[in-house]
């Protein structure tokens, strides 16, 4: 996902996203953990994707704060 995509997004669809992207980590870390997972490189991505969310959010609630 590019931060772009996540910008045009509110804070209800931030906080559901990152909702999502934490279940699919830990998913993704059970099938590391049992052998089962094939594309490892996605556990990279959904680890910046979270940040990608956390940092846009964060950047919102602070910008409508002010």
């Amino acid at each position: 996902m590019k931060a772009s995509e996540i910008r045009d997004k509110s804070l209800d669809q931030l906080d559901e996203e990152l909702v999502k992207m934490k279940k699919e980590q830990f998913n993704l870390r059970f099938q590391k953990a049992s052998g089962q997972l094939e594309n490892v490189a996605r556990v990279r991505q959904v680890r910046r994707d979270i940040a990608r969310i956390k940092t846009v959010a964060r950047q919102k609630s602070l910008g409508s704060a002010k």
